[in-house]
């Protein structure tokens, strides 16, 4: 201790110059929006080639359960396509009409290459970027169900919101009856959520499927999320406090689908206008 005391005082002008330069870009990025866009880039980019050669090492001893998931993907696909088959097939990229959201969903493929679980604000990063079409706002499923958002992209890489992160919510709703509700993940379980606002005349049952609402641009309706496990019907309350066990192990997860709603520029512009309307009157 003494010796690095004798060091800081030898050298405190050295250490005080290193200390006003680290303030000072600290301030140039925060308050600067070109400079702070550079450097996220940047370290996104980073961050990314060093997890995607971590992920190409370990994902070669997981193999077999990859081509698992991939054929049980594979068939579901098969499926939804034999249901619907209004669909243009462009090699890693399908489009799939979707005539009950009288729109286009397009599903993007990817894989995680980080993720976290044990943390009260969740990410994961993907090794697909803006030259794959993928944008902010962009959802995240896989063959088990809803996983996240897209929030930050580079050209290469973006990094999301896993639903595992108490800043964001979702629109749920039950399969059984339609009634929806905000989903949000509370801290603790990893593989549980509560849905809350669901009113409490409502029929709720355990096993019951919890999907999601389409009552946004980012999901389709009838994505699944997961099953009620556990209700309660809290003091002084009108809604009921719902567990739902989510569909997707995030501690199990490495390939995703990414959605554009190809609509949704059109859809924000009118919330804009009716958002306008208001204000003015």
């Amino acid at each position: 201790m003494r010796s690095l005391i004798r060091y800081l005082l030898k050298n405190h002008a050295f250490v005080l110059f290193i200390l006003l330069e680290t303030l000072a870009l600290a301030m140039v990025f925060n308050y600067n929006s070109f400079q702070k866009a550079t450097y996220l880039n940047s370290a996104n980019r980073v961050t990314g080639k060093v997890y995607t050669i971590y992920q190409s090492v370990t994902g070669y001893f997981g193999l077999t359960k990859i081509n698992r998931e991939l054929a049980q993907e594979n068939a579901r696909l098969r499926m939804l396509l034999e249901n619907k088959p209004d669909f243009t097939d462009n090699t890693d990229i399908i489009f799939l009409n979707l005539p009950a959201f009288d729109s286009v969903y397009r599903f993007i493929p990817a894989q995680i290459i980080s993720n976290s679980v044990n943390r009260p604000f969740n990410y994961i990063t993907l090794n697909k970027g803006s030259r794959h079409g993928i944008k902010p706002d962009m959802g995240i499923i896989s063959s088990s169900g809803i996983v996240g958002v897209v929030g930050q992209v580079s050209e290469s890489y973006s990094m999301g919101l896993s639903l595992l992160n108490q800043r964001w919510s979702i629109s749920a709703k039950l399969k059984k009856n339609g009634y929806y509700g905000s989903l949000i993940w509370q801290g603790t379980d990893y593989r549980t959520a509560i849905l809350s606002e669901i009113p409490l005349h409502v029929d709720v049952a355990i096993g019951d499927t919890v999907e999601t609402s389409g009552y946004s641009s980012i999901f389709p309706e009838g994505i699944l999320v997961g099953t009620i496990n556990g209700f309660s019907e809290p003091d002084g309350e009108n809604y009921y406090s719902i567990q739902v066990k989510l569909s997707v192990d995030f501690k199990n997860l490495s390939h995703v689908e990414v959605i554009e709603n190809r609509a949704r520029p059109e859809i924000e512009e009118l919330d804009k206008i009716l958002r306008d309307d208001r204000q003015a009157n």
